[in-house]
């Protein structure tokens, strides 16, 4: 029997990411992950970078950062509602997150064989490290 339907408030009962990023797995399929993100002035360590096997679709929902990516010249600036879409292995990390609030971040990873088809939107605004 399926499991009944769950609610999660995606921007309620936040834990405190203060002293480090929490990343919380909400689910898991074949091919598919999604995670909520919490980062509390947390930035990705100078000299690394983030170059995984699966796509990535990223979504601000609270508070402000700012991510780089590589061959980019200067990082983007995110508020809630900017999302970002990583297609695999494209090198990336969080040049900075807000120390003033929870910066909040729902992230869905995609392995590269589910070969996700983008929106006219991203492929007109920017996708993967290509600005607008």
């Amino acid at each position: 029997m399926d499991p009944s339907p769950a609610t999660l408030a995606l921007l309620g009962s936040l834990p405190d990411a203060v002293t480090a990023e929490i990343v919380e797995p909400l689910v898991t399929a074949s091919g598919v992950r999604v995670e909520r993100i919490v980062s509390h002035g947390q930035s990705t360590p100078a000299g690394t970078w983030f170059d995984q096997p699966e796509a990535e679709w990223v979504v601000l929902l609270a508070g402000s950062a700012r991510l780089q990516i590589e061959g980019e010249a200067e990082p983007r600036s995110l508020s809630p509602g900017d999302a970002v879409y990583l297609p695999a292995h494209c090198r990336h990390r969080v040049a900075w997150t807000s120390p003033d609030q929870p910066t909040v971040w729902l992230a869905l990873f995609l392995d590269t064989a589910l070969s996700p088809v983008l929106a006219a939107q991203f492929r007109n605004d920017r996708v993967g490290g290509t600005p607008a």
